[in-house]
């Protein structure tokens, strides 16, 4: 066959394939994404292929609603009209055309794709009344918060998709740390309102109330009427988007940022795919997670870029008793080939564990200036079990904490937050009863990790009622280290071709407090509270 030949078969193939996808039929259903099946392949574990969503061919814009641009008209009720629309027909797609679209909270419903367009940019509204207060789950825990900009609930086949953006006007709900201000900043925020308490600064006297009512952690006490809920509506800051009891969810290629709070936020969904997508918040911002995996099972986290106040891509399943009570782990999760510019952590499960977390398998992702890389945290009382988790080919850059972290005694403060007081009051080695509130990290398999640019390098800091077990670390080369590798409550736990370079002369590796230690092939059966130095082989 010659060449003219070969071109217009190609071509022909090319319009037939389009047509094809053109198909203007209602009844005509697509695939939305496309996943290569290759990212299944070599699994450690067993899981199902991730259900992915299809629409039927049929759209509208939400102009035909009665939306208008510009930043100016309230485009709440034409976006929610248009989505009610499609879905009372069967599905399709809802279409956010080019410009600046001002609205308060959009709430998907069942076989809708909410598609934007290039340059359109969707914009809520700070106005803390347009958001209705419900009863949710914040942080692991039952209570009560303002709606998410983007919600969802018990909806199956959704999705949000094309290059648009989302922006969730945190800057006006968010209380603000003046340590994490240059002066000049501070003086900015002190100049646009507010209030101040203990050099935090609250967008309104209610958001300081409501943060004075919450003795632990961010549920308020002590507020029983809707006159106090009211009052402190701009203390109950949602995350940008909500997705509660969900199949088959697709969010592809959109750009989300500055979320009052977490910023995306699947919570007991089934059948998740991120492709693609990016998440910014401001790393000043409280709570400031890019995503948050709840209690979610079969989920693709891939090809993504994330840039967080506070932890980037976070695997949770309640708090305490609220988590356990669920008994939703998080399970079957591929996080590959994605990239995270800051947070307080680049990949972490926990804190909030409660519920389990098992078959997580991260590899080919880069994290570049994040407070901590690979970081697991927990603590007593949350109770769950960690387990199945394999990391592989990560690399770091700048990392002024630990690019390796197991810590059980997290005090929830941010990693370098905490005063020596503190560290040392949660790091006693008493020794409580094992309970359904111990929490328990085991096989864990990491391995092709790099990092040039650290604080500690590895720091695993177990329980003394519960070792962190069989915990295989090979192949890592870790350099430009303020210090080395500390290992405390372990058992059963392997470092095979660890090469740390650190820059101060000290030993590369302290032990103390474990049991079954294998170092490049040697056997330490025991290490007691004295503790043991020394360095890798060379």
């Amino acid at each position: 066959m010659n060449k003219l030949a070969k071109g217009f078969l190609f071509v022909a193939s090319a319009f037939f394939a389009l047509t094809a996808v053109g198909c203007q039929s209602q009844s005509c259903s697509q695939k939305q994404s496309t996943i290569d099946e290759s990212i299944y392949n070599d699994l450690p574990f067993s899981m199902p292929k991730v259900q992915q969503v299809s629409f039927p061919n049929y759209s509208v814009s939400i102009v035909e609603f009665g939306a208008k641009s510009g930043g100016i008209f309230l485009n709440t009720e034409a976006i929610n009209n248009a989505i009610k629309a499609v879905n009372a027909k069967g599905g399709g797609k809802v279409v956010i055309p080019e410009g600046l679209w001002l609205t308060g909270p959009i709430e998907l419903l069942s076989n809708v794709n909410l598609h934007t367009e290039d340059n359109s940019l969707v914009l809520f509204t700070d106005d803390f009344e347009a958001y209705p207060i419900i009863e949710t789950s914040f942080e692991g825990l039952e209570t009560k918060r303002c709606q998410s900009p983007i919600y969802a609930k018990d909806a199956e086949n959704i999705a949000i998709t094309g290059f648009g953006t989302f922006d969730g006007k945190g800057d006006s709900w968010r209380p603000v740390k003046k340590g994490k201000m240059t002066a000049n900043q501070w003086k900015k925020l002190l100049a646009s309102g507010g209030v101040v308490e203990d050099n935090i600064w609250y967008p309104t006297a209610g958001a300081l109330k409501g943060a004075n009512a919450c003795k632990e952690f961010n549920v308020p006490e002590g507020i029983e009427t809707e006159e106090e809920w009211n009052e402190i509506r701009p203390w109950l800051r949602p995350v940008l988007l909500s997705f509660i009891n969900c199949k088959k969810v697709l969010l592809q290629d959109a750009t989300f940022k500055n979320s009052p709070s977490w910023c995306l936020h699947p919570l007991s969904c089934h059948d998740v795919t991120i492709n693609n997508i990016k998440v910014f918040n401001p790393w000043y911002s409280q709570n400031g997670d890019a995503l948050d995996l709840e209690s979610c099972k079969n989920v693709l986290v891939i090809n993504s870029l994330f840039d967080a106040g506070d932890d980037a891509i976070c695997i949770k399943s309640g708090k305490n008793e609220d988590g356990r009570r669920r008994g939703q782990p998080c399970e079957n999760v591929i996080v590959k080939n994605n990239v995270v510019l800051h947070g307080h952590g680049g990949f972490v499960v926990g804190s909030e564990m409660s519920g389990g977390v098992k078959n997580i398998y991260v590899s080919d992702c880069t994290f570049m200036g994040t407070d901590v890389g690979l970081r697991f945290k927990s603590t007593r009382g949350r109770g769950g079990v960690v387990e199945g988790i394999y990391i592989n080919n990560i690399n770091m850059i700048d990392i002024p904490n630990e690019p390796l972290l197991f810590d059980l005694f997290y005090g929830g403060k941010g990693p370098g937050e905490e005063t020596e007081e503190e560290r040392a009051a949660n790091t006693k080695n008493d020794l409580p009863a094992v309970t359904v509130e111990t929490p328990a990290f085991r096989d864990i398999h990491i391995s092709n990790v790099y990092c040039k640019g650290s604080g500690r390098a590895i720091f695993f800091n177990g329980l003394p009622e519960m070792p962190i077990e069989n915990v295989t670390v090979k192949n890592v080369i870790m350099s430009d280290a303020k210090e080395g590798v500390f290992l405390s409550q372990t058992k059963n736990v392997t470092l095979e071709n660890v090469v740390i370079k650190t820059t101060t002369p000290q030993p590369e590796l302290n032990i103390r407090s474990s049991k079954d230690l294998t170092i490049d092939g040697k056997a330490y059966e025991s290490v007691d509270a004295k503790g043991l130095k020394m360095d890798f082989k060379k």
